[in-house]
Parts: C-alpha cells; structure tokens; sequence
C-alpha cells in the first residue's frame, strides 16, 4: 500500500514511517504542516523548519503546508495537504506518530475516512519507556528542539536521548509525573539520523531564546 507521513522531523513521526517501512508499506511522502502558532493544538513547531533537509536525507518528496494554527480551522489545512498527497502521489494512507493524543489521532482519521483513505498509528499506546529504548535500538539519533516544564531548563535544549536521557526522565517521572516521551508537551525534538535517512544530518549552528522552564532552540542542519 502506498502511504503518506504526517511528518514534522521529531522523534514519534520519524519512527512511525520507520516502522510502517518495516511493515511493508511503500512510503511516497511526506506531508508536514508549518503553523504560525507554537502552541497549535494538532502540530509540532520547534522543528518543522528541518523537515526539507531530513525529506532529503530520506530522498522523499515533501509537501508542505503552511497554517495559522487556529484551533480545529488548522484541520481544513491538513485535508488540504492529504488531498494534495492523494492526487499527486496515489497514496492509499497515511500513518502519524499520535501515541496518547485523542484528540490528535481522532482528527486525522476523521478526515482520512472523509477522504476515503486509510489512517494508521502504528505507535498508539505504546509504552513510553518502551518507546524509548526501541528508538535507541533501531538507532535513532535524536536531540531535544526544546523544553516546556518544570524542571527542565536552557541546559536540557540540544540533549541528546540516550540512556542517561532515559535514566532521568525515570526518575523526574517517578518524582514529578514528567511524561518520559513528552507526550504532556514536556519537550520535542528532532532526528539527525535513523535507519530511514540516507546520510547523517549534522547541527552546524544554534540559537536558544527562553526563560525560565520555557525554552527553543532554532538550529542550522546540513
């Protein structure tokens, strides 16, 4: 079957169209939205402004959406981006990264059976730890684009998760109820290499403004 990714470059969204590879899907592209709003309801910001150079690693065409980020109006720009990927690429579905957001997961397969495509969540559920420890297995490299609660500050930005990165989101779990994935918002981030990427992106450049528990990092990637 012929598939699109709603990919935005973290983490949840990469390892989704790595495991719908896996599964036997012919991934076709990607379809990312760029919103206005860094607090949209539906989509991931901090990295969206990498997601040309990771399609190019991943030698997958890319279209590109841009929204204002308005609650529920965003959804009209997210069919308008699938029923572009049905018309140019043929695909027959769509997989996301939507792990334990409802109303994320709900939304999306509301318009992909108002489209008559499939929707699939391959990471729906899963575990958080386990998550984790199954990105570090498939050898994911992945760093952290930025950070959005107590305690985590300026010098989590730029982090690589790793098993320390694992270790401690244990214990600030235990402690604190910190989502280990960051699925509360805690934190996003991005992929610099994966099974899935041709080459290995490197972060030449970087500039982090925030304050207090509320942190962004805008980096260059070749």
């Amino acid at each position: 079957m012929k598939i699109g990714i709603l990919f935005s470059g973290g983490k949840d969204s990469t390892f989704a169209a790595y495991m719908a590879k896996k599964a036997g899907y012919e991934l076709e592209c990607l379809i990312s939205l760029e919103s206005e709003n860094p607090e949209s309801y539906m989509f991931h910001t901090p990295s969206i402004s990498r997601v040309k150079i990771q399609a190019e690693a991943m030698n997958l065409p890319l279209i590109i959406h841009k929204t204002k980020g308005q609650k529920e109006a965003e959804l009209k720009d997210l069919e308008a981006a699938i029923k572009e990927a049905v018309r140019k690429y043929k695909i027959e579905g769509v997989v996301s990264g939507a792990v334990e957001s409802t109303y994320q997961a709900s939304r999306i397969q509301r318009i992909c059976s108002q489209l008559g495509v499939e929707c699939f969540n391959p990471l729906w559920q899963k575990d958080q730890f386990e998550l984790l420890e199954d990105l570090l297995k498939a050898r994911f490299e992945i760093i952290l684009t930025g950070v959005f609660a107590y305690p985590l500050d300026e010098g989590w930005v730029g982090r690589r998760v790793d098993k320390r990165f694992i270790r401690e989101m244990k214990k600030l779990n235990e402690k604190l109820g910190i989502n280990p994935a960051g699925e509360g918002g805690e934190f996003e981030t991005l992929v610099l290499a994966c099974p899935l990427f041709k080459k290995r992106l490197k972060v030449v450049g970087k500039e982090v403004s925030g304050e207090g528990n509320s942190w962004r990092m805008e980096a260059e990637v070749v």
